[in-house]
């Protein structure tokens, strides 16, 4: 293996390492803040890994994946806990759902629990999306939704983003170039 190669995926697993333990850290202290009548009842445990894919197109498929699988998970678990609700056991809600279609779990809900599973909040069907965006101030920002390096104005600077937008679609990608352009190693397809 290429000595950059392995320098890169060092750097990047530190990199994963940092923000995990940083999100970890935040996640606990402003627990209260969030859920303030709920006692953290355990130390929380979070995944992360930096995984290197070899062209533009083989990550946009994971990333637009990783949304689908977003959609798929809280469309389950919205049925789930509403079986539970119901007063089903958490393994019969289980057994149920395995054998459950997106369509057969939206009509569940739609039907039995009278949930829209189309006017559920955005960020549930989504997921959250975070990634930077270039600025053209120098402004210092600092809110729940974005973060600038403090400048001088006029500068381009860039500011990490949350965002709940549709990353399968086409015009994400058209509008957000930069996101791809990222590349340590050059594509010998071009993609």
């Amino acid at each position: 293996m290429p000595k950059i190669l392995i320098y890169v995926c060092v750097c990047f697993s530190y990199r994963v390492s940092a923000i995990l333990s940083l999100f970890s850290a935040v996640y606990v202290r402003k627990w209260g803040h969030f859920f303030p009548n709920k006692k953290l009842k355990c130390t929380p445990l979070f995944d992360g890994r930096a995984v290197c894919y070899p062209s533009s197109n083989i990550r946009q498929d994971y990333l637009a994946w990783r949304q689908v699988n977003c959609h798929i998970n809280n469309q389950y678990n919205n049925c789930f806990w509403e079986l539970v609700k119901l007063g089903r056991t958490k393994q019969k809600a289980r057994k149920y759902l395995m054998v459950t279609q997106t369509i057969e779990k939206y009509d569940l809900l739609a039907q039995q629990f009278n949930i829209d599973y189309s006017r559920l909040p955005i960020m549930f069907c989504r997921g959250y999306s975070v990634f930077q965006e270039q600025i053209d101030n120098g402004l210092h920002m600092w809110n729940h939704h974005e973060v600038t390096n403090e400048g001088t104005k006029g500068e381009t600077q860039n500011r990490a983003v949350i965002k709940h937008c549709n990353i399968i679609d086409r015009s994400f990608w058209e509008a957000n170039t930069s996101i791809l352009a990222i590349c340590l190693f050059r594509d010998p397809c071009g993609t």
